[in-house]
């Protein structure tokens, strides 16, 4: 098929979007789909525009994201509408918003792990949004919606909202799971090996994340905390910042900030962490679908998280980690690690499964052949 791939940003930079545009890409064209990349768009800022978010953001001290004011997402389907190639098949996103207000003769599908009503009040960054910001956000999510041929959500918990809050058509959503963001991924033969090799005198967890808070970090320090009173060594391994946010940091830290996965070094050093790892521990407040689980199972790494968001979708508890509700203390998630790593069988068992669920359905080649397959459909 031939697609005409929009992105607001240049989704042949792996960089951009946590990479996300850019595998997605990769993945469709590697199912012998041909993209035409629409991308790089000029955010339009009219007279309008910013004076409404100096009225908000200043004044009122109201939220007001400039991706969701009206002029300038009309601005993005007007340079849209100009780069389509008249041979195109369909126009697909990465996202609703390139999409929203983009009048076309051709099917439009879009791909994306949350609806606007989904993460309006459940992440910090839309907590305190103008009204009008919320008016707009949902008018165009609507738009969206009510225009597009398929609407594919990364997880159950999105497809829901579409349905329920937007009155979406069931027929036309579909949920298909992000892959791994990672090259070179080890093979199943790799697999086995890479698991009999972390220690077992001593319990190495990996937390991911850039937002502390939101990711729940204070609670991984807790979770490690408790296991080492109860006398198992416990190192907590912490990617994503730079500088530790507490005044004093435990002896059973370890800092690695930021790490760059598009380096050859930095790709290494978190291969290194997934391997020797085990457990990814990230009790999140609030979350989409993050792709760091389908990168941890990736390397027979189990995941442990909380039943937030679309996180059940990729989490199945028993078969590639456990999920803990918001109330659970981090005794309860102690409990859990200790159990597992006191019985070798049963953690290679869960770390096997772990593996095997990535192989089956959190890579994007499965994730690319679901979509393609969807696309012919249109």
């Amino acid at each position: 098929m031939r697609l005409s791939y929009i992105t607001t940003y240049d989704a042949r930079d792996v960089n951009n979007w946590s990479g996300l545009g850019y595998y997605i890409s990769k993945a469709l064209t590697d199912q012998g789909n041909t993209l035409d990349y629409i991308g790089n768009l000029n955010r339009k800022l009219t007279a309008s525009t910013l004076l409404n978010a100096f009225y908000y953001r200043k004044l009122l001290k109201k939220g007001y994201p400039l991706d969701r004011d009206l002029a300038v997402v009309k601005a993005y389907a007007d340079q849209i509408r100009k780069r389509i190639n008249t041979d195109t098949d369909v126009l697909f996103s990465p996202g609703s918003i390139p999409m929203a207000l983009l009048e076309h003769s051709k099917p439009k599908a879009f791909y994306t792990d949350s609806t606007f009503a989904g993460i309006l009040g459940f992440y910090k960054d839309f907590s305190n949004l103008s009204a009008k910001s919320i008016r707009d956000g949902n008018y165009l999510e609507q738009k969206a919606l009510d225009t597009a041929d398929l609407a594919i959500y990364s997880s159950e918990w999105a497809a829901a909202s579409a349905i329920k809050d937007y009155h979406t058509d069931p027929a036309k959503v579909k949920v298909v799971p992000f892959g791994a963001n990672l090259e070179g991924t080890p093979a199943y033969e790799e697999i086995r090996s890479i698991i009999r090799k972390r220690p077992e005198t001593e319990c190495n967890l990996l937390f991911l994340g850039v937002d502390w808070e939101r990711k729940g970090g204070n609670l991984a320090l807790e979770i490690a905390a408790d296991l080492n009173k109860r006398g198992l060594k416990t190192i907590l391994h912490i990617v994503g910042i730079d500088k530790f946010p507490l005044d004093t940091q435990p002896s059973y830290v370890r800092l690695h900030g930021r790490i760059t996965k598009n380096s050859a070094s930095g790709n290494k050093k978190i291969r290194e962490l997934l391997e020797d790892s085990h457990f990814l521990v990230l009790p999140t407040i609030a979350d989409c679908t993050p792709i760091v689980f389908s990168e941890a199972n990736s390397f027979g790494l189990p995941c442990i998280s909380t039943t937030v968001g679309g996180i059940p979708t990729i989490i199945k508890n028993g078969q590639n980690g456990q999920l803990f509700t918001l109330t659970d203390t981090p005794g309860r998630y102690a409990d859990y690690i200790e159990s597992l790593l006191a019985n070798n069988a049963q953690y290679e068992e869960l770390c096997l499964a772990s593996y095997h669920e990535f192989a089956s359905r959190l890579n994007w080649n499965t994730a690319a052949k679901t979509i393609t397959q969807f696309l012919r459909q249109l």
